[in-house]
Parts: structure tokens; C-alpha cells; sequence
């Protein structure tokens, strides 16, 4: 097979014009082309009179071997990559002990499905619910101002990752093409299989809901069991060696245990920093969602090719250094979505961001955050856990400017730019649920956050026109951009200073998203899967 890359087509181009484009670049008949498949389409709006499509596609040619001779030096011809993904391992038949898998989030989900996969039977711990009714809890909040504070948009079947956009993208660098394992991972449990090819894909809550439920279908057909309402209560390590797990009263033995626990599992990182095993502070983001017009998204990215049924809402991705030295930047940005209530603790407000499949809400919604580090929430490697303490402050005080029930203080940008107080909500009509309250969000977060935010805010609409909208709604807060922490490991996969302990994805500070997550929990099998492989021989 080859790959060609760089082939640039109009939006509305026929479908045999790709075919066409594919003879012309490689100067060969029509006979001589087998069969083409798409690797990826992106959307090139640079010029948005003329928006292209930019595509990769893999051919198979009659005689490959000649062609490549022919076109060797040419940059965008050449052979495609085997993304193929090979088990590292597989387990001895009678192999008693079995791995322990803490979260089923994106990073557990695939831990698990791969550690079943290779034949070592994993036993998955969630402290929540099964997704059905952990969304039924979630809406509890969210119509009803009730919370669970067990199951919820941060703990329950699928992690914080089935409440978002489904975002199925990543920045990491990926030489083993292991974000295609994924790929092909959700498309078998029912993800459109466009998701294979298309620039910057996404799912969106409603299908994440079927995907996960058939995941872990498959785990249990290949021996894995998954316990809900399980949560761990106690590490049992001896000498340095994890030896078993506490949920309740039960003692689960293994000498092997990742653990997948989501960034906002406070509980689980103090027990872990309480034990002794090495953790240590990192920084983070917070600030607040911000909402506009999606059309007003749109009509920026897309000119006139705005609403086109092939583009889709348009999404953004922005960052301001300000004269403080602070960091502004758009996180977790969701075309034509909502703003999520988020939090998992009684007397807190957090929000975060969610879209459908469909995007097609009137709002376009993202995070707009600032960097806090370390040395601003008094963590030191004595107190590696002040940035939650950090964290639950500022969500308290949004609890009480929201009124205390749920809603969230929220502010006109125009009101904020202004530093005057919000007493009304504009042409921008706030998605949040339970509700909003209008407030002067300038105490909500520290006032170096708000400075940077005042002094961005205004730079980024020169990039997006319209950004500064006086009606544009900021909502409060953001807390929860990533981990506070991070659970130091080594080449190995290991915690630094406790054999047997495998801390991955978002909580223990090595991911950000599904997509990084969900990679991080394959490494992690497979390193879990080769050290057991080994310990049996």
C-alpha cells in the first residue's frame, strides 16, 4: 500500500474528482489503481473564499515496487505505515493471579479490554454506577439540584469522558499508531466509522453511552469482571510490593494494580499520598466557560461557506500570554454544545463543557483558563495536595455567588470587561443547567486570573470577531482542567518508590483527554501484561 498525502480538493468537489486527483498525482491509468481508502480529510479555511478539503489517502497499485522507484524523493508519495496493533503478551494457562484495574474511564476501559484481550482475566473496581444509571444520577443535578456525590459527571461508568464532546483527538506523539487502536476499538463497540478518517473527530455523549456499555460487554466475554459501587478503601503493600486491594470488608490479592482514577478522585490521592507512595504537585488551569452564538463561531472560521452541512459547527483553539506572565487559553472547546454542571462534592459548583453527536445547540461553548502553578497554591513536597484545597475553594466560593443551590454565578463579558456587576443576561441565553445566577464574577477566581482574562479577552477578538460580544456569558468555574497531582512512575510504568502500582491516565497527571487517556491505559496493560508474563515464567 502507498500513502499519499497533500491532496487538495474543493469543499464541493464530486466524489470521482478524488479518484481523478489520485491517477494525476501518481501518473498512472485508471487500470492500474486497485482500490483507494480515505486516512484523513481536514478542512483547510485558511482562505475563506475557497475552503478546501486536504486529504491522505492509502492506495494499492498493481505494481507497487515500480512505483515507488518512480516517485521516490517526492515528499508526499510513499509506503503507508503498518498501524497494524500486535498483543505484547499473552497469559500462561493456570495464571492465578489476576490484574486490578481501579476506574472505568477511558484509561481503565482500555487497560481492561487489552489486559482481557491478551488473557489475564482483569478485575475492574468503580466506585460508581453502571452508565445507564450514573446518567440518571447526573440528570438528578441537573434538573433537580440533587447530587450524588458517588455517581455524577466525574465518577461512574466511562469517567468524565462521557459527559464531553467526545473529543477523539490528541496532540501526543503516537509512533505506534496506538490512537488508531483506539479508533478502531470504538468503532467496533458502535462509533460511526468515520471516525477513522475525518480531522478532529468526536462522538458526543449519547453514543458514548451504547460504546461503553458493549466495551465492557467484551471485556467480561473474554474473563474480565467489572464490580460497580466499588471503591477502594486501602492499598496493602508489603515491603514495597502492592499485594492486594481493600474494597469494604473484602481483600482482593494481586501484585499488579493500575490505577485509572479520574483527576477529580481527591479521596483516592490522599490515601495514596497517606501510604507513602511518591506523588508530587503539578500545575494546572482554571478559570471559566465561556459562551457565544454559534453562528457567530461559524460565520468567523467559514465566511460564507458558514452552516455547510460538510463542515459542520466550527470549533476554536486560542491562547493570550498576558503581561503578567499568565497564560490564557481556550480548553476543551465544544461546537454547538452546553455547559455542564460538574461537580462531585456537596456545596461546590464546577462546570465543564458537552456537546452531541449532532452539535447543533445554538451555543458554542469552551473553557477560557489560566495556569496556576504550584508555588500559587502553597504545594510543597511536604503538602502535594494543596492544589486540591486550592481547587475547592474557589468551586465553594462559586457555590455561594451562584446562590447556594446549584446554579452558577455567571456575568456578561461585556459587564466583566466593564468591571461592573451582571443584574441581567443578554441575547446570549446561558445552557448551564440547574441555572445561573447574575453576578460580578471578579471575586470568583484569584485577581491574577481575572487580570489576564480582562486583557485577553479583548486581544482574542482579533482573532474571532465577536469574541468580546458584549452578551457573550462567562459561567463559573472551571476548576477541573487536569489533575493537581501527579503519581511519579518510572520507565516501567511502576510508581517510583511502590512495585506493582501502575498510575496512569488523567488522574495521576499523564494525560488529558479520551484520547490520551485511552492510550496511556493500553501502555499500561501491556506493561502490566509483560511483567506478569515474566513473573510466571
Amino acid at each position: 500500500m502507498l500513502r499519499l498525502t497533500e491532496l487538495k480538493l474543493p469543499l464541493d468537489h464530486p466524489e470521482e474528482t478524488l479518484h481523478a486527483a489520485i491517477l494525476a498525482r501518481l501518473g498512472i491509468a485508471g487500470d492500474e489503481l486497485l482500490r483507494y481508502t480515505v486516512f484523513k480529510r481536514s478542512p483547510d479555511a485558511r482562505r475563506k473564499s475557497a475552503i478546501q478539503f486536504i486529504y491522505s489517502v492509502d492506495v494499492e497499485v498493481r505494481d507497487e515496487a515500480s512505483l515507488l522507484a518512480r516517485c521516490q524523493g517526492q515528499a508526499h508519495i510513499g509506503p503507508s505505515p503498518d498501524m497494524a496493533y500486535r498483543l505484547v503478551a499473552r497469559a500462561r494457562l493456570g495464571l492465578a493471579e489476576r490484574p486490578v484495574v481501579v476506574g472505568f474511564g477511558p484509561c481503565g476501559i482500555l487497560a481492561a479490554l487489552v489486559l482481557a484481550q491478551m488473557g489475564f482475566r482483569p478485575i475492574v473496581l468503580e466506585r460508581g454506577k453502571a452508565v445507564r444509571e450514573r446518567t440518571q444520577d447526573t440528570w438528578g443535578l441537573w434538573r433537580k439540584q440533587m447530587l450524588n456525590p458517588e455517581s455524577n459527571v466525574q465518577f461512574g461508568e466511562g469517567g468524565a469522558g462521557t459527559f464531553s464532546d467526545g473529543k477523539l483527538f490528541s496532540q501526543i506523539k503516537d509512533p505506534r499508531f496506538l490512537t488508531r487502536k483506539v479508533l478502531e476499538e470504538f468503532v467496533k463497540a458502535g462509533a460511526p466509522e468515520e471516525i477513522l478518517w475525518i480531522n478532529r473527530p468526536h462522538i458526543g455523549t449519547f453514543r458514548l453511552v451504547g460504546m461503553v456499555e458493549k466495551m465492557r460487554a467484551e471485556i467480561i466475554a473474554l474473563g474480565g469482571e467489572i464490580r460497580f459501587q466499588s471503591k477502594v478503601d486501602d492499598i496493602l503493600i508489603d515491603n514495597g510490593q502492592v499485594v492486594g486491594i481493600k474494597v469494604g470488608e473484602e481483600t482482593i490479592a494481586t501484585r499488579h494494580v493500575i490505577l485509572a482514577v479520574g483527576h477529580s478522585a481527591r479521596d483516592t490521592f490522599q490515601l495514596v499520598h497517606t501510604l507513602g507512595i511518591y506523588v508530587e504537585p503539578k500545575p494546572f488551569a482554571i478559570g471559566f466557560r465561556i459562551e457565544h452564538p454559534q453562528s457567530l463561531i461559524d460565520e468567523c472560521r467559514y465566511g460564507p461557506f458558514a452552516g455547510h452541512e460538510l463542515l459542520g459547527a466550527a470549533d476554536y483553539k486560542l491562547v493570550y500570554h498576558a503581561k503578567n506572565g499568565r497564560a490564557v487559553y481556550s480548553f476543551c472547546m465544544c461546537p454547538g454544545g452546553t455547559v455542564v454542571a460538574a461537580t462531585s462534592e456537596e456545596g461546590r459548583v464546577v462546570t465543564n463543557g458537552m456537546s452531541q453527536y449532532s452539535r447543533n445547540e445554538r451555543n458554542a461553548n469552551a473553557g477560557l483558563v489560566v495556569n496556576v502553578n504550584p508555588e500559587d497554591f502553597g504545594a510543597t513536597a511536604d503538602n502535594p495536595l494543596a492544589g486540591i484545597d486550592f481547587q475547592r475553594h474557589w468551586e465553594s466560593r462559586a457555590f455561594e455567588l451562584g446562590g447556594r443551590n446549584y446554579f452558577a454565578p455567571a456575568q456578561r463579558v461585556g459587564d466583566f470587561l466593564a468591571r461592573r456587576a451582571s443584574t441581567r443576561l443578554g441575547s446570549v441565553e446561558p445552557s448551564y443547567k440547574p441555572g445561573v445566577t447574575p453576578t460580578d464574577l471578579s471575586t470568583a477566581l484569584p485577581d491574577y486570573v481575572i487580570k489576564a482574562m480582562r486583557e485577553a479577552i479583548p486581544q482574542m477578538a482579533k482573532q474571532i470577531r465577536g469574541y468580546d460580544l458584549p452578551d457573550a456569558v462567562l459561567t463559573g468555574v472551571e476548576t477541573r482542567t487536569s489533575s493537581p497531582i501527579r503519581i511519579r512512575r518510572g520507565p516501567d510504568y511502576q510508581s517510583l518508590n511502590t512495585r506493582g502500582l501502575y498510575p496512569g491516565g488523567e488522574g495521576a497527571g499523564y494525560a488529558g483527554g479520551i484520547m490520551s487517556a485511552a492510550v496511556d491505559g493500553i501502555e499500561l496493560a501491556e506493561a502490566v501484561a509483560l511483567n506478569m508474563a515474566e513473573s510466571s515464567r
